[in-house]
């Protein structure tokens, strides 16, 4: 018998189940696949958005498969197509054109949206976002055209000071205007975010620890209002970050979490009316997941989160009984050439959740001090007091960044001790690596011992 998979939404998610679909040899002789998508290319690569408007590559880059690849392996790829409903105890989903789709087994993958904050003039011409090709060409067109000169990005996240940094690369006078204390405060302390405002400092201009209360203009940006003081600009790039998706799911009744995003089940099964549904599943930036070190639901809006994801999925579509163990959301960016990278939980979120912190912070070379092309890194680890555990870790450097987050990713689901780190060998050649690395004087720290020579 068939068995009839519709899939809604093209992003990471949705594309990452339908290539493991297609790579189960079974799927091929049993299965009758559908993927439906508003846009309307293949998958297009958002993530690579910020680098493509420094001029690095062409947009039409970021668009790794087209419609046809998936056709041409017997998929009805649809785009540029819109679910309107999903009729839960009818078994199908509406679209746009009145057309209902019947399915055995549903696959929500609806992603997210830029978070719009409840400030006037957002409406003005000049004021963008950066989420999918449409911001980028409109972008890169107000870029090529050489007419703006002072831009403002609101947020200072991954995205918005990567958009700056493009910004500033183009010649643009850049202010960015972050509501917290320091810079990247989801991800990074701020004694490690410093390292990285001082890093672009010659670059960017920085406004922290206030809010936007206004865009102002007429038609155009002309300026954004902060309290008393208002900033000439006139291109405005609103970074404040994501929303799940979910209109689809809270008109079919759906339940969703504290989070706003799908409440899902560790099978990534969703709920409605009390009961998990056998055969709904929901993944990527739209639903809730576990927060591996806490325990509490949290929203990880990550390609790398979606690809686990998307593997639990593919196997329970198949008739698995897989599992989603939770998330440690590993994060990595490179921003003006600077790597920031983090896993777990930082400090602040930690003892919101009742958690009793140790951390250890170095500064060490990446490699044998007589080589040349040495860089400095910092690492912060932090520990659970009670336990010893590593519970999150953030590195910054020019090097060397990504392959200890990943690391550091594998240690804390391991319930890996600052002791075990300290105790661990490790690799050594003085072009590569430092006979000591930096986690381990971080970790020594951590747990209160002294480094010697």
């Amino acid at each position: 018998m068939t068995q009839r998979i519709v899939i809604i939404g093209g992003g990471a998610a949705g594309i990452d189940v339908l290539e493991f679909l297609l790579r189960a040899q079974s799927v091929h002789e049993t299965a009758e696949i559908t993927l439906i998508k508003r846009e309307h290319e293949g998958f297009f690569s958002s993530c690579g958005l910020p680098f493509a408007l420094q001029g690095l590559y062409e947009l039409n880059e970021l668009v790794l498969f087209e419609p046809e690849f998936y056709r041409a392996k017997g998929v009805d790829f649809r785009t540029g197509t819109e679910v309107t409903s999903i009729n839960i105890p009818g078994n199908c989903v509406r679209l746009a054109t009145g057309e209902e789709l019947p399915y055995d087994d549903l696959v929500i993958a609806t992603g997210s949206r830029p978070f719009m904050p409840p400030i006037s003039g957002t409406d003005c011409e000049g004021v963008f976002t950066l989420w999918n090709r449409e911001d980028g060409e409109r972008l890169t067109a107000v870029l090529a055209g050489g007419e703006p000169k002072n831009a403002v990005v609101i947020g200072g996240g991954m995205i918005g000071l990567q958009a700056a940094v493009a910004f500033a690369r183009k010649g643009l006078k850049i202010t960015v205007v972050e509501c917290c204390p320091s810079l990247l405060p989801a991800i990074l302390d701020p004694d490690v975010a410093s390292v990285v405002q001082k890093w672009l400092r010659n670059e960017l201009t920085f406004v922290l620890g206030r809010s936007v209360r206004a865009l102002e203009g007429a038609e155009r940006v002309a300026a954004v209002r902060i309290n008393e003081a208002a900033i000439a600009a006139d291109l405005v790039l609103i970074a404040t970050g994501m929303r799940p998706n979910v209109e689809l799911a809270r008109t079919a009744g759906l339940a969703l979490g504290a989070c706003g995003g799908i409440q899902v089940d560790h099978s990534l099964r969703v709920m409605r009316a009390g009961s998990y549904l056998k055969h709904v599943y929901a993944l990527g930036d739209c639903i809730e997941v576990i927060d591996a070190v806490t325990k509490r639901s949290r929203l990880s809006q990550l390609a790398s989160t979606a690809l686990i994801q998307a593997r639990v999925v593919t196997s329970n579509l198949l008739g698995g009984t897989a599992t989603y163990a939770g998330c440690l959301s590993p994060t990595v960016a490179s921003i003006a050439g600077m790597q920031v990278g983090s896993v777990g939980v930082t400090t602040a979120y930690a003892r919101s959740c009742g958690m009793n912190v140790t951390a250890g912070t170095a500064i060490k070379y990446t490699k044998a001090r007589f080589f040349p092309s040495r860089k400095l890194i910092v690492a912060k680890l932090l520990c659970d007091s009670n336990s010893g555990r590593l519970i999150g870790a953030q590195l910054v450097s020019e090097e060397g960044v990504a392959e200890r987050i990943n690391e550091l990713t594998l240690a804390i689901k391991a319930g890996v001790t600052a002791t075990a780190i300290i105790m661990r060998e490790r690799c050594f050649e003085p072009s590569l690596t430092m006979v000591e690395d930096v986690l381990v004087d971080a970790a020594m720290k951590a747990r209160n011992r002294e480094i010697t020579p």
